[in-house]
């Protein structure tokens, strides 16, 4: 457990994880090839490189910080912990649960989705994937973990349990592992992560946790992968091309055109950029909440249909 406790504990999980990482994401690209699955493409691969190494090097800027303002909340604590093995059952649950709300917030307001959707706008789906981060996540994401280093968690190890999630997380980027059985209950899986990333109205905002599944079904963003309804990678609409400032900067330049309008009231200025995405001023846009309303419409009336039918 030393090995994980101090400042070094972060990088020491990464050390080890990256060569891992590595020779699963070589396995998987060989059977991609093998198979004939084509599970791959150079350049997307690539385009998650780059995000992969821009988000790296923002968080290096933002580390000093973020670790200053999560040590003011600890030297501030409510609790003082003993580092038991229930310390860190505890820091692991609440850190995957800051986890789920931070997903959450960046996929129903808009200027974290523009954060966002670098992670969601490929339309492969596999171990690479895993590595398309979020770049300016950095500047906020130590604000959602602020609160548990108030609650008497070090944030060394609160980084150091995030970093083993997000480890995880990357495993489940995956098309090669179809269903996990029992753990199909209790953690984030390949199959419930497929559905995370699906453009499917039916999947849309569903399973936002990293490694627990357990937040999705207590707070009604669980979607069960349905064999009826294949998933489709990607978003909507597509981006126009797939260079790095396009994906970078895609949902951005929409909000500036969107708060650009004339005429526009202060507070819509400030709904287009911190409301849901799609939403509009003069009510003309769907959220997502809106299309899966109407879809959910509609296949009543189909079932409706067919049931009068037999």
């Amino acid at each position: 457990m030393d090995f994980f406790m101090g400042e070094d504990g972060l990088e020491n999980v990464y050390a080890w994880a990256i060569p891992f990482h590595a020779a699963v994401i070589l396995a998987e690209m060989i059977y991609s090839h093998v198979s004939e699955a084509k599970l791959y493409n150079g350049k997307d691969v690539a385009t998650s490189v780059y995000l992969a190494l821009m988000n790296f090097g923002l968080d290096l800027v933002m580390k000093a910080f973020a670790m200053g303002v999560m040590f003011f909340f600890y030297n501030h604590r409510l609790f003082t912990w003993d580092f038991t093995v229930w310390y860190w059952l505890i820091c692991f649950t609440i850190t995957d649960f800051a986890y789920y709300v931070l997903h959450y917030v960046d996929h129903h307001s808009r200027a974290f989705w523009a954060v966002h959707i670098t992670h969601h706008n490929s339309e492969y789906f596999n171990l690479t994937t895993g590595f398309r981060s979020p770049v300016l996540q950095p500047l906020y994401r130590y604000l959602y973990f602020s609160p548990l280093a108030f609650l008497g968690f070090n944030p060394w190890h609160i980084m150091v349990v995030y970093a083993i999630g997000q480890v995880y997380g990357t495993w489940v980027h995956t098309q090669t592992v179809k269903k996990l059985g029992i753990l199909e209950y209790i953690l984030v899986t390949p199959s419930h992560h497929r559905v995370h990333h699906a453009c499917n109205i039916k999947y849309l905002d569903r399973n936002m946790g990293m490694c627990l599944i357990i937040w999705d079904k207590i707070f009604g963003t669980f979607e069960k992968e349905d064999p009826d309804v294949p998933v489709k990678y990607g978003i909507y609409p597509k981006m126009p091309d797939n260079k790095p400032d396009t994906v970078l900067l895609y949902e951005w330049r929409k909000i500036w055109k969107d708060i650009r309008q004339p005429g526009l009231k202060f507070s819509d200025r400030i709904n287009y950029i911190f409301n849901s995405p799609g939403w509009r001023h003069d009510g003309t846009g769907k959220t997502v909440r809106q299309y899966q309303k109407d879809y959910l419409k509609r296949q009543a009336k189909k079932q409706k249909q067919k049931a009068e039918s037999v």
